[in-house]
């Protein structure tokens, strides 16, 4: 017997009144997803679309929960509900106050100095120092406290975090936020944990002191415009990140990947096309702190626009995330049944725009090798 429409009182079946169309329609636009519901008890503002043009002039509210910090969330439209990112700021002479959490946390120093602690007992915690340029890794589940090291000016950083899925998942802010469960074969407490190790082009540290002076190698993929990597891999083992770089006069071949890639801008300036197949392009103009999230699937492609390299740090999950199908995004050629669109294939017209750019920036093509270019 269907008894969707009742329920049980004291061992006696009730009848449940039926709702209507109208009022399931109300119900579903009032509905806010666990994460959501934390957001707004964290009574921080939310930054969503495409881009934010500049972290360090982002403005943030006072963030009750962490003592004397400030931040706000950002929800990029291209993070597809996978991940997030915040940005915080710690005053001058202060420290944020000490938790852990669930989730994955990977912070990139944006300005200022000071220094973190972690532990899973407090008789044995790991203080490290950092300052502005400096990436590191939050083990899961671990207490950590975040310290400004400066009695004068205040020190910000952005942080990217599997937050959404894993708040959304368990919907129990207890189990999430007050777990004892330690993940040992990530994080056990042991000494030098957050020490830099030895660079690598697959370079496997939980701590660097300044990506922005880390050593870069020729890229692992073809992604062109001569641009050099360095791939980390860090404790948070589902989170993978690189930084980038690439000289002036030149541009990356379009290509696609999963969600929850946030490219944050660190040198240089430029532009980045994103599309889906077969619809109309967005252009994002970017500079130092600009940060900004391609969405699934969508194309996206990234110019040297200006008169100085390009230096980017790209952090995120969605590039493992396997396409529809289970199948792996494969960095060849469109043609091939990849993912990459080589230059020979793009529209002869975006090449024609990156020459116009270079032109307004006083700089000149030097992609001789496209077969588009007229600085031959």
């Amino acid at each position: 017997m269907d008894r969707t429409n009742e329920r049980k009182t004291g061992g006696i079946i009730m009848a449940k009144a039926a709702v209507t169309a109208e009022e399931e329609v109300k119900q579903r636009i009032a509905y806010k997803s666990p994460y959501e519901q934390w957001k707004e008890a964290e009574g921080l503002p939310t930054y969503r679309g495409l881009f934010v043009k500049n972290l360090y002039d982002l403005e943030l509210t006072p963030w009750r929960s962490s003592g004397a910090g400030a931040a706000a969330f950002l929800n990029l439209d291209g993070t597809g509900g996978f991940n997030d990112a915040y940005v915080a700021e710690i005053p001058a002479g202060k420290s944020l106050k000490a938790h852990k959490h669930l989730f994955e946390e990977t912070l990139y120093i944006l300005k200022g100095q000071g220094a973190t602690s972690i532990w899973l007992t407090p008789e044995k915690k790991e203080t490290f120092e950092w300052q502005e340029g400096s990436y590191f890794s939050i083990p899961m589940n671990a207490w950590h406290e975040h310290h400004n090291a400066s009695g004068i000016e205040p020190a910000r950083y952005i942080a990217m975090t599997s937050a959404p899925r894993v708040i959304d998942t368990f919907n129990n802010y207890e189990f999430v936020f007050d777990n004892p469960f330690v993940f040992r074969d990530r994080y056990n407490g042991e000494e030098g944990y957050f020490k830099q190790k030895t660079p690598a082009q697959q370079w496997s540290t939980n701590f660097i002191a300044d990506v922005r002076a880390c050593p870069m190698f020729s890229s692992g993929f073809d992604r062109g415009g001569g641009a050099k990597s360095t791939v980390f891999r860090m404790v948070n083992n589902t989170v993978k990140s690189h930084v980038s770089l690439w000289g002036v006069g030149a541009y990356k071949k379009a290509h696609r990947h999963g969600p929850g890639i946030h490219v944050l801008i660190i040198r240089g300036t430029g532009y980045s096309l994103m599309w889906q197949e077969g619809k109309a392009m967005e252009r994002i103009e970017w500079g130092p702190g600009s940060v900004f999230v391609p969405p699934e699937m969508w194309f996206h492609q990234h110019f040297n626009g200006g008169a100085d390299p390009v230096f980017f740090l790209a952090i995120g999950w969605g590039s493992d995330k396997p396409k529809a199908g289970g199948k792996a995004y494969i960095y060849k050629s469109v043609k091939d049944g990849g993912d990459q669109i080589e230059y020979e294939d793009e529209d002869p017209a975006i090449h024609a725009e990156f020459e116009a750019a270079m032109q307004r920036a006083g700089a000149q093509c030097k992609m001789d090798y496209h077969p588009y270019c007229t600085a031959k």
